[in-house]
């Protein structure tokens, strides 16, 4: 076969497609253009290596569209990253033939476990089975870079023994010396190689073959960088073929001499300077590709701006100088180049992380409203990638993403980690309502009886505060929820009983609980194994069972840890249904993918480029010594792949103020771009609408803070009995009686509720009431011991847990010293003693009868005929102010109830003191607070507080007269209520607003 026109030219073939240019597009075209004229196979006959698979898949789509429309044949396209002996330009038994199999990416991880918990004395550390994994992981990496970059550590490392080292770098050097000599003997003994090992010998191999006998037909390498030695050689003999040519990503070729000398390893160019030094070529030897020289449009200048703006930071200084050179440049074409290459460029700020998805997800959506137009996503950060996803699913979207995630992520993988937490700890209420809501968990059940019975397990067994014992569960649970209660304790029965031992038992123990779980009513359990992730988690749990014999003992916890990191560490590709012009796209696939609209977000430092990564190992001088990349070679090649994904037609740079609640800095890419703009006087364009788009997307009306609510229930649903409690709630907070004592509206107890002062609370008013039951006459000699053992025993049927007890005991001695000396005092003459009494009086008012009501916690009748009312606080008491006011009338109605012969047995006493029991048990441990004084001052409370009350009923006897919230703003902070959010209290009174709305 003659050689094409395309490939005439002397070797080596060295080109470059532009940055602004779509490169998969115009490496299509180009080719279509030789080749297919030669005849149908001519094209077909051609070998194209990419630098990844998702390149590979674009490329036969370009050339798709470079026959437009007719039947193409494309080239053999084959990922450089992934190349293996059974895939041309392999032959099956060729160059792999006396390769060793590549060990597979867990088996590793378990051997090298394994390696790092033998050695762990030499570390000076007990590793667990999460920390031996996570050292096992770095030494992996670096294992992995001197393979890549092909450097022999034995000499580096004894020359790091001269050098002047901290004591736990020299422990990392013996560490990694004694590593060094028996992975490979381990791997030997396996009969397979590490998977980066195996690839650079088979790219070796392959250079050496076509070196010496090159192939004859067309060889093209595409997009990469080569950024690893073997791969820069192949390019270099690639181009030396007899119709071969390296195609390169974006080589800057109009950057000064002067500023092309300074390009160093944070440089965008930083990569292809290392390869064409490498390869002893210089920039003037690299051709533009020609489907793309002959486009002389905005997007050059596009170009030339954004390699401007990322010069290297030596030659900024330059830069007025620079801007003055190009738009005397532009003059020729009659533009300014800045104002014209930052044509079709926008930026957003976002506040916060999800703000950004919002505002991806609408320039997403948007694109689709033109026929044919295409848009596509690059975002490293895929936590970021998954948020716009999910926003897309409320428009019925999907979009491609090829970062696919996490197994952890992932239905299986979640419940498997939910599984894990059980582990952990068994009885928490919130893991095993999240188990038993899980899509995947049947438990033998239909889904309509499963999510019957599940709600009603929840309502009335794992809310409120947690239980101790599987018992305690088992005996709060009603018959008719008694069923899935037993399923799930059946299913958990596995992990239940796991304690210290080896990880494959604990992995077979989780198995066959996920198994349980998902048994459907046909006893199948295929729902949880299918798929990609059930794949992935069945290769995982397979792994732990029958290779991890290595690893060290695991407690439950440590298990379920690891199992999450593993977890973490196997991404997932799901494919699926997803629209066609729509794709998420990784930093690496935007450089040879294009779209017609181009969000570039996550631009924040630490994202967009990440922040070099932490080496448990080695420092960054011993790195160097050792001859292995610096941490600023990733900064270049994520530099290079913002470059290439900025100089799209149109683009919009994403960036946000806030990641994770806290500040984030702009991308130092993006400070650069907007200070050589400002340096020209161009304002680079913003598009506020999509912003206002994002934040009333939910809104569409407009924000609007909610009003104070204020319904105006009618007359015969306004209640006619309330008890002293609800009298305080009605004169603070009308809108809490309309919702509990009218709509009868009552809270629901949390999942996992916390034993906080409501329940210290109830306990004192127990231990008061059985103290005074047992002892009513003298008070016993322990009566401190007896009174501590009643408030501890009612704190645990509250449901206090164990480990909360201790404090609670040193509190309870303080306390209960205190009560039996107040008893003591109290009882000394001869005082009768009354302990939750009910009371109530009716009042006749002009819209009819109104009935108050008390429970007394205690009411001691003494010789004098006097009725001192008591109420137990263990928080701090009201106010002598706000008991006068009215705004805590809980003491003064009850003493108007008994003064007017309301507690029945008591007879028409007079009021007595209206004391407040403070009890603590910190220091001092209790405090009378005593707010009237027996005798006129009591009488004239009682008298006021009946009167308010009277004028209180009377008012809301009005039609008109509203439930408003909040009435008394002072005690929001002080007092807390079970309806402030149904209210949105800190939506209205955070707005300003103080009127009132229907």
């Amino acid at each position: 076969m003659s050689p094409r026109p395309l490939l005439t030219g002397p070797a080596p073939r060295w080109f470059s497609i532009p940055a602004h240019r779509p490169f998969v597009q115009d490496l299509a075209q180009g080719l279509y253009d030789a080749l297919a004229p030669l005849g149908p196979e001519a094209l077909s006959q051609a070998v194209v290596l990419t630098p990844t698979r998702r390149g590979a898949r674009s490329l036969a789509d370009a050339f798709v569209a470079a026959g437009s429309g007719r039947a193409v044949l494309p080239p053999q396209i084959r990922p450089l990253g992934d190349l293996d002996e059974g895939e041309p330009p392999f032959e099956p038994g060729d160059l792999a033939v006396d390769l060793p199999a590549a060990i597979a990416p867990l088996r590793r991880r378990f051997e090298l476990i394994a390696l790092v918990k033998a050695h762990e004395g030499a570390l000076g550390r007990d590793l667990d089975a999460p920390a031996a994994l996570e050292l096992a992981d770095a030494l992996g990496s670096f294992l992995d870079s001197l393979q890549i970059e092909e450097v022999s550590a034995d000499k580096g490392l004894a020359d790091l023994v001269e050098a002047d080292l901290a004591e736990h770098w020299k422990i990392s050097r013996e560490f990694l010396e004694m590593a060094l000599d028996e992975w490979p003997r381990r791997l030997a003994a396996l009969g397979l190689v590490d998977v980066s090992a195996r690839r650079v010998a088979l790219l070796r191999s392959l250079a050496a073959k076509w070196r010496i006998d090159p192939p004859r037909g067309v060889l093209i390498a595409a997009g990469s960088t080569g950024t690893a030695p073997a791969t820069a050689d192949l390019l270099a003999v690639i181009a030396q073929a007899p119709q071969g040519a390296v195609v390169l990503p974006g080589l800057d070729d109009a950057l000064a001499d002067t500023a092309w000398i300074k390009v160093g390893e944070q440089h965008p160019q930083g990569a292809m300077k290392r390869l064409l030094t490498r390869a002893g070529l210089t920039r003037a030897d690299v051709r533009t590709w020609p489907t793309s020289e002959s486009f002389k449009s905005q997007g050059r200048w596009r170009r030339r701006v954004i390699n401007e703006a990322l010069r290297p930071a030596e030659a900024t200084a330059d830069w007025l100088t620079a801007i003055a050179a190009l738009r005397e440049e532009g003059k020729a074409d009659g533009v300014d180049p800045i104002a014209e290459g930052l044509t079709g460029l926008s930026i957003l700020t976002a506040r916060t992380e999800d703000e950004a998805a919002t505002l991806a997800a609408l320039l997403l959506r948007e694109a689709l409203e033109v026929p044919g137009r295409t848009a596509a996503l690059v975002a490293p950060d895929q936590n970021l990638a998954r948020r716009v996803a999910a926003k897309l699913a409320r428009w019925g979207v999907g979009a491609d993403s090829s970062a696919g995630q996490a197994l952890s992520g992932a239905p299986c993988g979640v419940l498997a980690g939910l599984v894990g937490r059980v582990l952990v700890d068994p009885l928490d209420p919130v893991t095993l309502l999240a188990i038993l809501k899980h899509p995947l968990v049947r438990l033998g059940l239909a889904p309509e009886a499963m999510e019957e019975a599940c709600a009603q397990l929840e309502l009335k067994v794992l809310r409120g505060p947690r239980r101790t014992v599987w018992t305690e569960l088992e005996d709060r649970c009603p018959a008719d929820s008694r069923d899935l209660l037993d399923r799930l304790k059946a299913a958990l029965t596995p992990v239940l009983g796991i304690g210290e031992g080896p990880p494959a038992v604990a992995a077979r123990a989780l198995a066959l609980t996920l198994e349980a779980l998902a048994t459907d009513p046909a006893g199948s359990t295929g729902a949880l194994w299918s798929g990609h992730e059930g794949e992935a988690l069945a290769r995982l749990l397979a792994g732990l069972i029958e290779e991890s014999g290595g690893l060290p003992a695991t407690t439950a916890r440590a298990f379920a840890e690891l199992v999450q990191r593993l977890m973490a560490g196997e991404t997932v590709r799901t494919g699926g249904a997803t629209h066609p012009r729509l794709r998420i796209l990784g930093a690496i696939e935007a450089r040879l993918t294009r779209a017609d609209r181009l969000i570039v977000a996550g631009l924040e430092e630490g994202v967009w480029p990440q922040g070099a990564p932490i080496d448990p190992f080695l420092s960054r001088p011993m790195r160097t010594r050792l001859g292995l990349p610096p941490p600023e070679r990733r900064v270049g090649l994520a530099a290079h792949d913002f470059a290439q994904a900025a100089c799209a037609a149109e683009v919009v740079l994403l960036h946000t103020e806030r990641r994770e609640g806290a500040p984030a800095v702009k991308s130092r890419w993006l400070w650069r771009l907007e200070t050589l703009a400002r340096g020209a006087d161009v304002k680079i364009a913003g598009r506020p609408e999509m912003l206002e788009w994002a934040r009333s997307l939910d809104a569409p009306d407009g924000y609007a803070p909610a009003r104070r609510p204020a319904p105006t229930p009618p007359l015969a649903d306004r209640p006619r009995k309330m008890a002293v409690t609800r009298i305080e709630a009605l004169t603070r907070d009308p809108y809490a009686v309309w919702a509990r004592d009218i709509l009868r509206f009552y809270p629901t107890p949390r999942p996992d509720e916390a034993i906080d002062a409501r329940a210290r609370g109830t306990a004192i008013h127990k231990a008061f009431e059985r103290f005074a039951l047992n002892h009513p006459g003298a008070v016993p000699p322990d009566a401190a011991a007896r009174f501590a053992d009643y408030y501890l025993e009612a704190l645990r049927a509250e449901g206090m847990p164990e480990e909360a007890m201790a404090r609670e005991q040193a509190l309870a001695g303080e306390a209960a010293e205190w009560v039996a000396a107040l008893e003591r005092e109290r009882r000394a003459d001869g005082r009768t003693i009354h302990v939750e009494l009910k009371g109530s009086h009716t009042l006749a008012l002009p819209g009819g009868a109104f009935t108050v009501q008390a429970t007394a916690d205690r009411i001691e009748i003494d010789p004098k005929g006097f009725g001192h009312i008591l109420d137990y606080k263990t928080g701090a008491a009201p106010s002598k102010k706000q008991v006068e006011t009215g705004f805590s009338p809980q003491l003064t109605l009850t003493a108007a109830i008994l003064t007017h012969g309301g507690f029945e047995g008591l007879g028409f006493p007079s009021p007595g003191d209206l004391t407040y029991l403070e009890v603590t048990g910190r220091k001092p441990a209790g405090r009378v607070e005593t707010r009237a004084q027996a005798g006129m001052e009591s009488e004239e409370a009682a008298i006021k507080a009946l009167e308010g009350l009277a004028t209180l009923i009377n008012r809301f006897d009005d039609p008109d007269q509203p439930y408003a919230s909040r009435t008394a703003p002072q005690f929001v902070k002080t007092y807390a209520s079970d309806y402030d959010h149904l209210a949105r209290v800190f939506e209205w009174s955070a707005s300003g607003e103080d009127g009132e709305s229907e």
